[in-house]
């Protein structure tokens, strides 16, 4: 029988995020997927900025902004045509996209799709120690106090001592713990998602987009950009015929050269499962929560899952914290994906909420109560054990800045502290403590007797003579305006120590 400490079930982004960010915590990590390798076919083109922040913590930056989409010339959102060669001939040219956002380290020079992101964090992964076994899919399991007993696809038998399942939406793991579902299930009639590979690059001339609303009758759809010169994907009803034919009427150009390369069928789900762990056993990605695309919430809320729950897992196999800190997975997730989803569900009757800028944007979000994309993607607050005194509503539904005010339960506020390294990279994904730099010397001393690290950095958001204590995940789980001497009982408190799981 194989051991391991974390068997994950499913190889897609967010199984393979999970490896990774499992692996970056020192955990013993075996992932199965019953696929050959990784997907061809991209579901998802949009990282958000939280997820490249955590893509910068385990050292992968570089690596995926290699292979990410070049559109730091500029970029258009969702555009809207008869057919794609009649949008080449009115489209304003696009518009320059800032690199850097003012309140993240993180910066991409463009969209990178599933396929091209996936073989990057499968390297990472094994290269931090992870197996991944692609050709093998989990056939049963079952748990008890100790750990997982799992039989695979090979005959093969694996005793975990926690199971994180990332099986996507019709999820195994999922439907054998029982667990249900809410929320409006399918929305849509199912379609079919063609990825094919046709040169456009004429017709786009350095207008990228991220979709375009293809609205000729003989080819109505939606064209999605995968390499935004020769690889797409075109989103249309079932009923039509996924062949080259399809493809020109869409594009405009009746004599292109075109190659279906695969077609999967696909429809907009909003489902959030009843409880994201039972016993020993975690649901993240799809297999946790599934909503529309509009807004690229999906693929980033569920690596967002991954990086939330290694971290906790790390600290629990190694006697650092409790078996209780496992129970704020759920705490904390559940209503991120819950919120993502009805974010999701108000883009989708009027995709201007999302994809608008400006004041009059602004004030339709207003209306319909829809927050700002970037309050989505990092503005949420964490309300669990693992937070002491959190403040749960973000105090903006516009301004991502104001919602990242160091506030128990909120990302850390980023500060550049030196030439390339922010306040972020500071936190090394591990508890650390940071203060003014006037007056931190009685919490610099505190911290190093607990083995923590300290940073006396210049945030306004740190209490004077007090300190922020952010988490590994680079949340603030204590904002302290005194007294030192509660450090350790106050760690003690957030890493459950002494408590049953």
């Amino acid at each position: 029988m194989r051991t391991t400490e974390v068997l994950v079930v499913g190889g897609g982004s967010v199984g393979l995020a999970t490896a990774v960010f499992l692996s970056h915590h020192g955990v013993g990590t075996l992932l199965v997927e019953r696929n050959e390798g990784p997907q061809a076919h991209p579901r998802a083109t949009g990282i958000g900025v939280r997820t490249a922040e955590m893509l910068r913590e385990v050292g992968l930056a570089g690596a995926v902004d290699a292979v990410a989409l070049d559109w730091s010339a500029g970029a258009l959102g969702r555009v809207r045509a008869r057919t794609l060669a009649d949008l080449a001939e009115t489209a304003p040219p696009a518009p320059a996209v800032p690199r850097q956002a003012p309140y993240s380290p993180a910066a991409l020079r463009g969209p990178c799709p599933q396929n091209r992101l996936d073989p990057v964090l499968l390297a990472a992964a094994r290269e931090r120690g992870a197996t991944v076994a692609y050709g093998t899919g989990l056939v049963s399991f079952t748990q008890d106090e100790e750990g997982v007993t799992a039989v695979l696809s090979t005959g093969e038998w694996v005793s975990a001592r926690y199971l994180v399942a990332a099986d996507g939406v019709r999820s195994g793991v999922r439907a054998a713990l029982g667990v249900g579902l809410t929320g409006p299930g399918a929305l849509t009639e199912p379609g079919q998602n063609i990825l094919f590979r046709a040169d456009l690059r004429e017709l786009v001339r350095g207008r990228h987009f991220v979709a375009c609303e293809i609205t000729d009758p003989a080819a109505p759809g939606m064209l999605v950009t995968i390499d935004g010169e020769k690889e797409w994907v075109f989103l249309t009803a079932l009923d039509r015929e996924p062949a080259p034919a399809l493809i020109r009427a869409a594009t405009g150009v009746p004599d292109l050269e075109v190659e279906i390369l695969s077609t999967l069928v696909w429809r907009a789900r909003a489902q959030v499962a009843e409880k994201f762990a039972q016993g020993r056993v975690f649901l993240a990605g799809d297999a946790a929560h599934a909503v529309p695309p509009l807004g690229a919430f999906g693929l980033n809320t569920g690596v967002a899952d991954g990086h939330n729950l290694a971290w906790k897992l790390a600290l629990v196999l190694r006697g650092e914290a409790g078996p209780a800190l496992l129970g704020t997975y759920d705490a904390e997730r559940r209503p991120v994906a819950s919120l993502t989803m009805e974010q999701a569900l108000v883009r989708m009757s009027d995709p201007a909420l999302h994809w608008g800028q400006g004041p009059a944007a602004a004030e339709a979000r207003a209306r319909a109560g829809a927050l700002n994309a970037p309050v989505v993607h990092l503005g949420q607050r964490y309300v669990s054990a693992a937070v002491i005194d959190p403040r749960p509503e973000p105090p903006s539904a516009e301004d991502v800045v104001a919602c990242l005010d160091g506030s128990p339960g909120s990302r850390m506020p980023h500060a550049w502290v030196s030439e390339g390294v922010s306040t972020l990279d500071l936190v090394r994904s591990r508890f650390t403590v940071f203060t003014r730099r006037s007056g931190g010397a009685v919490w610099t001393a505190e911290a190093a007797r607990l083995g923590l690290d300290a940073h006396a950095v210049d945030l306004a958001e740190i209490p004077p003579g007090g300190a922020l204590l952010v988490r590994p995940d680079g949340y603030v789980a204590w904002r302290a305006e005194g007294a030192p001497e509660r450090l350790g009982g106050v760690l003690d408190r957030l890493l459950a120590r002494g408590q049953d799981g």
